[in-house]
């Protein structure tokens, strides 16, 4: 389905967008943060939020230690910086758990409680984790809308921009 080194790949790609998103948000003052925008989550920093509570409970999912939210826009921290230091802790974690992975773990299911309509479920490994990062790109994407709506843009966020990964054309 996937491999060990397409998660690695997009665990960094996560990192790196999440350090960008933030970078720019930091520009905005609190205010503009919290600003309902109408956006599903309100404003950027429910947005942000957000990414970070699907991100926690995806990971306690994956490695057997889950977490439990009262909902899926339960408010991590409400100051800023303190949102930024818990979003770059979750990253590192992420990074390590997706260094970690072997073709036989991706291999192996993964059963856990669904979250909205408590349910027990199964799925591979390798396919909640295409969900996981597909999550994570799904609403930065709405967080990049509404930093432009704030009037910062937070430059390139495409993935064939990840540093590290152009090759020499004449390799």
């Amino acid at each position: 389905m996937i491999s060990a080194d397409y998660a690695r790949t997009m665990a960094r790609y996560n990192h790196w967008m999440n350090d960008v998103i933030y970078a720019a948000a930091a520009r905005l003052s609190d205010a503009q943060r919290k600003r309902d925008l109408g956006a599903f989550f309100k404003s950027l920093h429910g947005t942000l939020n957000h990414i970070l509570v699907g991100d926690r409970l995806w990971l306690g999912r994956f490695t057997g230690a889950p977490v439990r939210f009262p909902s899926l826009a339960h408010e991590i921290a409400s100051d800023f910086a303190d949102l930024r230091r818990e979003r770059a802790e979750t990253d590192a974690a992420i990074d390590a758990y997706a260094a970690a992975l072997t073709p036989a773990r991706l291999a192996e299911p993964l059963v856990y409680r669904t979250f909205l309509n408590p349910r027990d479920v199964s799925f591979p490994l390798g396919f909640a984790l295409m969900h996981f990062f597909n999550h994570q790109t799904h609403h930065r994407g709405q967080a990049t809308t509404l930093l432009m709506q704030l009037g910062v843009d937070p430059g390139l966020t495409d993935l064939i921009y990840l540093p590290g990964m152009e090759q020499s054309a004449h390799a």
